[in-house]
């Protein structure tokens, strides 16, 4: 019997050891959307020829690799010849004709992309055309038709493309359904991904200047609209985050006027807080009992919100005012927030109560950042559009362990999975981790 036991007992650790050493990356920011890897053994050092185990050619486009087992989804846009008259749809603000300095492309034809590779060896599985033709808004300069992340449930892949639509395709390439909905960008283009909660696939679609934001659900096996929500909020990029609240889920949205939590099964409102009242792309955080919302312009905003019900007067547990960047969300990792601007400084916050760890936390290289932070086994690795990686040791002291790079452009953040990064490089999609791995 003792025998027996002990036996058992190496089976149980056993099981539990695979689960940390293998983890799907099924959506954006990972499996928690806090872009927060368990797994352990993940490579923390690598170069353009070091510890690579394979390199796959890749069409542009700015969204995450996904990985669930042996498969990696990823979306791209390939930009064609101007088409004669095409031009992206009308935009006003306080009721005058507008249109962004930063506005492109929407004279061009494009053609939208889901891939699926091979996660072990990088070799394409299938490549399928979502969308080609012209496009109903524009976009930044800086960014692509394809920055949403896909998300998966390990039977289908979810791939969003703003107002060119959702598409569902199982893991063999089988176009399943699609919705098409054309609302406003304000010429600038879509950033916010798609979210999974039980049946349904779930949208942030926020435009323009509020008149038609909302929120809105859709089967994920038929497509069919489960239901939608208005929202009284302007335009914004981000993606929300399903938040555990005692034996419940709430379904927490950043916004410039407010945030704002909905019932994920219902599309219910549950609370409203302060908004960041700025640009809102980042992702929210989520820990230590609070939901964090961010923004970094036109000012930079950090709002700590107890969720649940709570007294209007009690929602805010803590703000800060400085630290963040525009377009990359901030990472909270154990007991501390880490805050990055656009040039990778860092700050780091106590979680729980906002105080100051340290401010003015710099890499070791100048350095401009798009992708967003990860972290795994202690270490914050933050990747920069120069394609270096500064490993930040995790803790109230700011230390920059080792420097990594693939020597290529990187618009995306990292996935980890079964014991690899993946990056997505201007060209290329790296795996980082032996051939053993």
């Amino acid at each position: 019997m003792i025998a027996f036991k002990r036996f058992t007992t190496m089976l149980i650790l056993a099981a539990a050891t695979a689960t940390v050493s293998a983890e799907n990356w099924p959506q954006w920011r990972g499996p928690d959307s806090q872009g927060i890897s368990a797994e352990a053994g993940v490579p923390t050092e690598w170069s353009a020829s070091k510890n690579v185990a394979w390199k796959a050619d890749l069409p542009s486009g700015h969204s995450s690799p996904i990985v669930w087992g042996g498969r990696i989804f990823l979306t791209s846009a390939i930009e064609g010849d101007v088409v004669a008259g095409a031009k992206a749809v009308g935009h006003t603000v306080d009721g005058q004709v507008w249109v962004h300095p930063d506005s492109v492309a929407a004279d061009k034809k494009h053609t939208l992309k889901v891939l699926a590779l091979d996660a072990g060896t990088g070799r394409v599985l299938w490549e399928r055309t979502a969308y080609e033709g012209t496009v109903f808004d524009a976009r930044h300069r800086r960014s692509s038709f394809a920055g949403p992340t896909a998300v998966t449930d390990g039977t289908m892949v979810y791939a969003y493309f703003g107002p060119e639509g959702l598409y569902a395709y199982d893991f063999s390439g089988r176009l399943a359904w699609k919705v098409v909905e054309h609302f406003k960008t304000l010429g600038l283009g879509t950033g916010t991904s798609p979210v999974l909660f039980q049946d349904l696939v779930i949208i942030q679609r926020d435009e323009d200047e509020g008149k038609a934001s909302l929120i809105v659900a859709y089967d994920k096996r038929t497509g069919r609209e489960k239901w939608k929500t208005a929202r009284p909020v302007q335009i914004s990029w981000s993606t929300p985050v399903l938040v555990a609240v005692g034996n419940h889920s709430e379904l927490v949205t950043n916004g410039s006027e407010l945030a704002i939590a909905y019932d994920p099964a219902t599309g219910k409102e549950l609370w409203r807080a302060t908004g960041v009242e700025s640009n809102a792309i980042h992702t929210p955080l989520v820990g230590k009992g609070l939901v964090i919302v961010t923004a970094g312009f036109p000012d930079k905003k950090v709002i700590a919100i107890r969720p649940g019900p709570v007294a209007a007067d009690k929602r805010v547990a803590w703000a800060y005012a400085k630290g963040t960047g525009y377009v990359v969300s901030n990472i909270l990792y154990g007991d501390y927030v880490y805050l990055l601007t656009d040039t990778g400084v860092v700050t780091c916050l106590d979680a729980a109560t906002g105080a100051v760890q340290y401010e003015g936390g710099r890499p070791p290289a100048s350095a401009h950042f798009m992708g967003s932070p990860v972290a795994f086994g202690g270490l914050i690795a933050m990747t920069s559009e120069e394609g270096e990686t500064f490993m930040l040791k995790a803790g109230p002291r700011h230390e920059i362990v080792r420097t990594n790079t693939i020597d290529e452009p990187v618009y995306s953040s990292l996935a980890i999975a079964n014991g690899r990064i993946f990056i997505r490089g201007e060209k290329h999609l790296f795996a980082i981790g032996g051939a053993g791995s």
